[in-house]
């Protein structure tokens, strides 16, 4: 009975043995002394075989790289903000006043941003400057009213009709109220950072939550006209379906800009096809912003 007995014990000792040998050996260098396996540990490495630690280890690998930068959306192959433009210094980030110019040495970026008051006073040139500086372009004519009219070619990002109320347009003449009734002059009024302090104007980005397109871009109708990359051109009349023929766009070359602001009452055109283009692209004031647009990579 006795013999019966040892037997078993010498295998289970070969086995311990075995095991212990083999978790030595796993080492790349030889041991150096007594080693033990903590059970802690052991229970670790098992843990990383099962299926949910594989389940876990998948999520946390890096998802790809978006196609568009963090403020924006795609439509078709390109992307465009969700909001009118922002200013922030290229240097280190911080706001740029919305009522102020930039300085000729100031380096600034354009962000696209809710609740931001948006940059107006800026001519294309600066505009597009701003775009680049944040790895993006001013949007091509096709592009804009893309996004604005949608692939139903809306007069208005929300539908066909016009709503009161739905977009910040419709507004009394600001130059006026603010500064009554004299000759108004581009540096001293039409470029005043009174203008778009005055409250009941100019609203934050996205304040108008149903000046929305069907793909969720915010008030590219009304609340500040908008730089287009286009000049005059031929090809634009025929790029746009625009309401009045072209007998009303200025001489070529001209720059162009759309949606209207918040005191448009229809001069130009209704809506996403409201395009004004009898300015040089140096021309700057109160009432034009700007939105970027870039590549989907």
């Amino acid at each position: 009975m006795s013999a019966q007995r040892i037997v078993p014990e010498r295998i289970a000792f070969g086995r311990i043995a075995t095991f212990v040998a083999i978790g030595l050996c796993a080492c790349d260098d030889p041991p150096q002394g007594p080693s033990t396996i903590d059970a802690a540990s052991s229970a670790s490495i098992a843990a990383s075989d099962t299926p949910a630690a594989a389940s876990a280890s998948a999520r946390s690998t890096p998802a790809e790289k978006p196609p568009c930068p963090e403020g924006m959306t795609q439509i078709e192959s390109f992307c465009v903000d969700l909001y009118e433009a922002s200013l922030v210094r290229a240097s280190d980030g911080a706001p740029h006043s919305p009522y102020e110019r930039p300085k000729a040495s100031e380096k600034v970026m354009a962000v696209s941003r809710r609740d931001a008051v948006p940059q107006a006073y800026l001519d294309r040139w600066e505009a597009q400057a701003a775009c680049q500086a944040a790895g993006k372009r001013l949007c091509r004519a096709t592009e804009w009213y893309r996004a604005c009219a949608g692939t139903t070619r809306n007069r208005f990002p929300y539908g066909a009709r016009q709503i009161k109320n739905k977009c910040n347009v419709g507004k009394g003449h600001l130059l006026t109220k603010v500064f009554g009734k004299v000759f108004f002059t581009k540096d001293a009024h039409y470029n005043s950072p009174l203008l778009n302090q005055e409250p009941g104007f100019l609203a934050k980005s996205g304040e108008f939550a149903e000046c929305v397109s069907e793909d969720g871009v915010y008030d590219m109708v009304g609340n500040l006209h908008e730089w287009i990359a286009d000049d005059v051109s031929a090809k634009l009349i025929k790029d746009l379906p625009l309401e009045k023929g072209d007998h009303w766009l200025g001489k070529r070359g001209m720059g162009v800009f759309m949606g209207g602001y918040f005191s448009s009452k229809g001069e130009h055109g209704r809506g996403c096809l409201y395009a004004t283009a009898t300015h040089a692209p140096e021309y700057h004031d109160y009432s034009i912003g700007f939105r970027c647009c870039a590549d989907v990579k």
